[in-house]
């Protein structure tokens, strides 16, 4: 099948397409757009030369086509000649899609220009050929020679599609009477065609939430010999000629880039500018190029540091805190010598097989295409590992020099195909064995086993769960066409919200710039809980698990000063006095437990002033004393406590001016040179600023808590 293709739109821009109909508010040239705009924008993505587009005005106040000398041509434009689509064809595009003044132009002599457009370009190379028209059915028509127009597209294999607004739709409930005879002509032309479509446009507008799943194209992973033994020595190892290919592949949303407003529209000037690049086709924006410079401490360069090339680096390796530098001649040895193959190094038993271990993407391997004796190797190894009941472990390399991978071999049958399929499998120091209680009994530390206990649960909540699970049973809640019990969740009607999610905000972003994000399909949310009407049947089943279970509702946590009353005596001495244990001081080398100690017996505000100041003077002598980041973690602690201690005791508006204070003196180099690698960890920890959201008495919004967390 080839991969060129050549559509031509046949919009209908005449006066009564301003119109609204069927109670919408939208125009009817607006409302049909919504399918033209998101057919467009999905070739645009795709971003290939061999998709091209070409877009022709019916009923349009100028004439404008090839064919124009001729009669019956009037009223017809070309707005966009057949070629590949840009960014920049689509902005020209919405300037000139507008409702005319006139109702004059012939829908006939339309297709006959989007034809002649097609064969002009396409020539007589191989091409998919499709013609889509959108249009009211208002207009003038000539019926003659439609049979002979049919025949033309049919020899040509063109494609042709008439969408109509509000045209007959019995699944919509929508039947017209007193039809124009305008329609019946596009029908009859329609079905004279060996490949036509004649609907209504509201089909198509209702699909457009629907994801397009995208086939890709199957591409080589390894081509060359299957081998089991070695045939170079061995006369009787096998040797099969295979080709190797992607099964199953991760797809992942669309990516961003980089991008930076032009200077001549930002009015800035770009003599200190280093983000520079090619202009970016049809928006205002230029591409960004990233600049790496490398520098060292140098006490005789101006500023303490000298610029250094790349290619004067070594790599170093940490090794506890220490950087080991390994030569490049030396890392090579590192490296392993591997060379292109694929070999079968032994067999499992399909029963002994875990599916835990698989470790990727799918492949399949097929015997290499006419070869006959290849075909019938891997068909006797395929059959023999399916009556064997057994699967191939397998080393394969796919390129010389590539890490190797072991893949399980799975042999697979059906008409028309043998073959096997592939996973990849872990190595030793991939798995990781971890041993875990067993759910069905306690074991005690002297041995004994116990079968009843409070952590294990009853028979009245395991027979409850059995029931909710058996009546929140999906694999046959669906329905299908015929109107029998199907599966609820079909693998083809799942699609992945994020992925679609994002092409559907990009290609609306890009036909309209300013209007907001759409709400996300409902298509896409279809999956995400389970059926209402199911949860409302079960709700029985719901309640007795709860009971079952004794599920009690966890009071939420109390927001408010913490006041807890110190427990006096009955005799009314100080016991912490008498004892010696009372400390106004904190000391640094047990600063934690000894603030929270002063700060769960402070009684007014001084007290709690004190405390603070004192741990602040402990976090910031941390700091300055460190070597490196030797005390770093310490400092982090006292302040993740500092901060806690304060927003429970609602004084926020301490430690928001100690840690503004605290931010001022890290990035002025006042505590012991450059701590801005401190900085780093404290904006990672998120222990800035406290905010409204985290305690009600607190003065700081969230914006400004973000813009405290910016270096300056």
């Amino acid at each position: 099948m080839t991969d060129k293709e050549a559509t031509v739109f046949i919009l209908d821009l005449g006066s009564s397409m301003a119109q609204s109909h069927s109670g919408r508010e939208q125009s009817d040239l607006d409302w049909c757009m919504q399918y033209v705009w998101d057919k467009i924008t999905d070739i645009v993505a795709a971003n290939r030369k061999t998709l091209c587009v070409g877009v022709v005005g019916l009923r349009t106040d100028e004439t404008s086509n090839r064919l124009q000398d001729d009669d019956g041509y009037e009223n017809i434009s070309v707005l966009q000649e057949l070629g590949p689509m840009t960014m920049s064809s689509l902005r020209s595009l919405q300037q000139v899609v507008a409702p005319s003044s006139t109702i004059s132009g012939d829908a006939i002599s339309a297709i006959v220009v989007a034809v002649d457009m097609i064969d002009t370009f396409t020539k007589k190379l191989k091409w998919i050929r499709k013609v889509v028209m959108v249009t009211d059915g208002q207009g003038a028509i000539d019926a003659d020679d439609i049979e002979d127009i049919a025949k033309k597209m049919n020899d040509s294999k063109i494609q042709l599609t008439v969408l109509g607004v509000d045209f007959d739709n019995l699944e919509y409930g929508f039947k017209e009477e007193n039809k124009s005879s305008i329609k019946a002509t596009l029908k009859s032309l329609v079905e004279h065609c060996d490949d036509g479509v004649f609907a209504s446009i509201v089909e198509a507008i209702d699909e457009i939430d629907t994801p397009r799943v995208k086939s890709v194209k199957p591409y080589k992973t390894y081509d060359g010999a299957l081998t089991l033994g070695n045939p170079e020595k061995l006369p009787t190892a096998m040797n099969i000629h295979v080709e190797r290919y992607f099964k199953t592949h991760q797809a992942k949303p669309l990516g961003a880039t980089t991008v930076v407003v032009k200077a001549d529209q930002a009015g800035g000037s770009q003599s200190t500018q280093t983000l520079e690049g090619d202009e970016m086709e049809g928006v205002e924006f230029s591409a960004v190029k990233q600049a790496r410079s490398y520098k060292v401490n140098d006490p005789e360069a101006p500023g303490g540091k000298r610029d250094v090339e790349f290619e004067s680096l070594a790599k170093g390796f940490e090794y506890g805190r220490t950087a080991v530098h390994i030569s490049e001649s030396e890392h090579n040895i590192t490296k392993l010598e591997t060379t292109k193959s694929f070999s079968i190094v032994g067999f499992i038993p399909r029963d002994k097989y875990e599916p835990f271990l698989n470790m990727g993407d799918v492949c399949i391997t097929q015997a290499r295409k006419l070869d006959t004796s290849s075909e019938l190797a891997l068909s006797s190894l395929v059959w023999a590992l399916a009556e064997l009941e057994s699967y191939a472990v397998a080393r394969i390399v796919t390129k010389d020099g590539k890490d190797p991978l072991l893949v399980l071999l799975i042999p697979h049958m059906e008409p028309g195909l043998e073959c096997l399929y592939d996973i990849p499998l872990p190595f030793a120091e991939d798995v990781r064995c971890y041993q875990f209680p067993p759910l069905d009994r306690v074991v005690t530390v002297s041995g004994q086993t116990v079968t009843k206990h409070r952590l294990l649960p009853s028979d009245e909540l395991t027979e409850a769960m059995n029931d909710y699970v058996d009546a929140m049973d999906l694999s046959s809640y669906g329905i299908d066409d015929e109107g029998n019990p199907a599966e609820y969740v079909p693998i083809e009607d799942t699609f992945n919200p994020t992925i679609h999610r994002i092409n559907n905000a990009i290609k609306t972003r890009a036909v309209h710039p300013e209007k907001p994000i759409p709400d996300t399909p409902s298509i896409l949310l279809r999956f995400s809980g389970p059926p209402k009407d199911l949860t409302e049947k079960v709700q029985a089943n719901i309640d007795a698990l709860v009971e079952a279970a004794e599920v009690k509702k966890v009071p939420p946590k109390a927001k408010g000063k913490r006041r807890k009353e110190t427990v006096k005596p009955i005799s009314g001495l100080d016991v912490d006095a008498l004892l010696g244990d009372k400390k106004e001081t904190i000391s640094p080398d047990n600063a934690i437990p000894e603030f929270k100690r002063v700060m769960a017996s402070v009684e007014d505000l001084p007290e709690i002033e004190e405390a603070a100041k004192q741990m602040g003077s402990i976090i910031k002598s941390l700091v300055t004393e460190s070597f490196g980041d030797s005390k770093y973690s310490r400092a982090m602690e006292c302040l993740g406590v500092m901060r806690e201690e304060l927003t429970n005791m609602e004084e926020p508006g301490l430690y928001n001016a100690f840690v503004q204070d605290f931010k001022k003196k890290l990035l002025s180099g006042a505590l012991g040179g450059d701590r801005r690698d401190f900085w780093f960890k404290v904006r990672v920890s998120r222990l800035g600023l406290i905010d409204q959201e985290q305690s009600e008495v607190s003065k700081v919004t969230a914006k400004e808590v973000d813009e405290f967390y910016k270096s300056r």
